[in-house]
């Protein structure tokens, strides 16, 4: 990458021994204090995403979800913790539809096992150095203190007031004398505080059993002691599912990952527990285009780019699934073979209308009998339902974390006393039988949320990722596409203008479905605009990011490791209150 003079809204941040990036520049620095203090990415990554659950209320939630990737330098191994809960076990498709539920309400009915939690502390306890009490004391003070409010989170805020007037302690927490805080207001969470505090004291009163061991114990008093208690009471109050067995039984997942190569890079995703495959399929597609050869951001690229996206959602929407349940073809939808065949179906004058279809059963041993693809919705406009931040850290050894954290004022509400949402991420599942995601007891939903990292040369090249729903794979191929076939820089890479498809079944219910709609940033050309257009695009601008601060087109965060120079750089989308920075 090259250090040109900057022709970006920032610079990068180039540092020397580590860096963080983050939705917001107070969980960057509550990291960077960490890394100061000797912690490791872990370490410093947990500190920052606890913070992020503080100052990003509206888009996570420490009741929510928190996907974790991580590189371990020592070993070189990449691998996931799926921060992902599941379903309550009396919880199925018949359940719901022997009660005529076709769309998931507001409220706790949309509520799965809480997992960050569990994410946040299992990774801590394994894989860092530092005690709870050390990497959650940032957040503490930031929910005890309070912080101002940013213009995103106050206009997020009055944006969402219709949902949030219709769940009583949302609203009291958020529209307080009936308006939303003002820009500079003071937000402060004594409860988050409080269950955080709780969290320590219990590690405190077991650290005679050494440090991993005190962290767990703190785990397990938020599923199985009298936090558990509290979350169970409220959701069956509130008509919801939830027991303390689905709480006391819950444990996040580690696993492997997913990966690719991409001109002579290795891509690594989650699982198909989430979206994270759909990346390196994506780029699959993409690599035997001379992309680089092409005008930057004209309609050439651009359309390989969205026609590509197209075909790995079609497989998205019929393959993916938590693979406890379901058979998931991932080694055929990952295979090369299987992307060259992809390939042909892309036609560079003409856009497909619709979602194409495929078979990686194909690419797949032991195609099982019975398989099909699942039903396409009919087209339904709907609303644009983000929520999400992400982080990354790189210490001094190496080390790699990336998070994608999640759940916010999405229509659940907080449990009186303690500070939190039940996560609502089981408004990803669907309600149909046959559907790879479909509700079921303990099956996980299929998760938006998926950071990622690259390797060069098998030691770490960058982690990297992004929020926004359905944008957020799409923005990441954008990124890496920006990077490795234009050259880009990182912070130029974030910032470049990026188009997102629409044409496939949203994740969220009620999964709407606007086939050939592309979404357009106001920094693409018009020109490029009416030549996708002639191609069979149904282009729309994005509006401005204020007053409209949920359609922001994915907000890419990232820390490359530059081995030739010896630095780290870091880079954060100016589109929110994102940040890096490094030492």
């Amino acid at each position: 990458m090259q250090l040109r003079p900057p022709v970006t809204s920032r610079p990068p941040i180039i540092a020397r021994r580590h860096a963080v990036s983050s939705g917001h520049y107070l969980a960057s620095l509550a990291g960077l204090r960490i890394l100061h203090n000797g912690g490791n990415a872990v370490d410093a990554g947990v500190a920052t995403g606890l913070a992020i659950n503080v100052v990003q209320s509206d888009m996570t939630n420490l009741g929510g979800v928190a996907p974790i990737i991580l590189y371990l330098a020592r070993t070189g191994e990449v691998l996931t913790i799926s921060g992902l809960g599941w379903w309550p076990k009396a919880a199925s498709v018949d359940w719901f539809a022997a009660r005529g539920i076709r769309e998931f309400p507001l409220g706790v009915l949309r509520s799965v096992v809480p997992s960050a939690v569990d994410a946040w502390l299992t990774a801590l306890a394994r894989y860092g150095t530092m005690t709870l009490a050390d990497v959650a004391g940032p957040a503490v003070d930031l929910a005890e203190r309070g912080f101002p409010v940013d213009i995103f989170l106050h206009h997020k805020i009055r944006r969402n007031r219709a949902t949030l007037e219709q769940l009583p302690t949302l609203r009291e927490f958020y529209l307080p004398n009936g308006q939303a805080p003002e820009v500079g207001e003071l937000l402060v969470q004594r409860d988050l505080a409080q269950t955080l505090r709780k969290l320590v004291e219990v590690e405190a009163g077991a650290a005679y059993r050494g440090r991993e061991a005190a962290i767990m114990a703190a785990r397990d008093r938020f599923y199985r002691g009298d936090i558990a208690e509290a979350i169970v009471r409220f959701c069956q109050e509130q008509g919801g599912l939830l027991t303390l067995e689905d709480l006391a039984e819950f444990s996040v997942a580690i696993e492997p990952p997913v990966r690719t190569t991409y001109r002579g890079y290795e891509v690594y995703a989650c699982g198909p527990w989430c979206q994270g495959p759909m990346v390196p399929e994506t780029l699959n597609i993409l690599e035997a285009y001379d992309l680089g050869g092409l005008d930057h951001n004209a309609a050439e690229h651009l359309n390989l780019v969205a026609e590509a996206l197209k075909l790995a959602f079609s497989d998205r929407h019929n393959f993916y699934g938590d693979p406890r349940y379901v058979r998931v073809p991932i080694s055929g939808l990952l295979d090369k073979r299987y992307a060259a065949e992809r390939r042909q179906m892309i036609d560079p004058a003409r856009a497909w209308p619709e979602m194409p279809p495929g078979d990686p059963w194909a690419f797949e041993a032991g195609r099982p009998a019975g398989v099909s693809t699942v039903p396409v919705p009919d087209p339904r406009a709907g609303a644009y339902q983000p929520d999400t931040s992400y982080l990354c850290v790189v210490d001094e050894e190496g080390n790699g974390f990336s998070i994608t954290p999640s759940d916010g004022f999405t229509g659940t509400p907080l449990v009186p006393g303690l500070g939190i949402i039940i996560s609502s991420r089981g408004l990803q599942s669907w309600l149909e039988p046959d559907h790879p995601a479909a509700v079921a007891p303990g099956r996980r939903p299929r998760l938006t949320p998926n950071p990622g990292i690259v390797l060069k040369d098998g030691t770490l090249f960058m982690t990297y990722g992004s929020p926004g729903g359905d944008v957020q794979p799409q923005a990441m191929v954008q990124f890496l596409v920006n990077m490795l076939d234009f050259g880009l820089n990182p912070q130029e890479a974030a910032e470049a203008p990026r188009i997102a498809s629409f044409s496939h079944p949203d994740s969220f219910d009620p999964h709407t479905y606007q086939p050939g709609l592309l979404r357009a940033e106001m920094g693409i050309e018009q020109a490029v605009v009416a030549d996708l257009e002639r191609r069979g695009h149904r282009v729309e601008r994005w509006p401005p990011l204020i007053p409209n601060p949920g359609q922001i087109p994915g907000a890419v965060c990232a820390v490359m490791v530059d081995r030739t120079r010896g630095v780290l750089m870091g880079a954060a989308d100016p589109r929110g209150m994102l940040h890096a920075i490094g030492w």
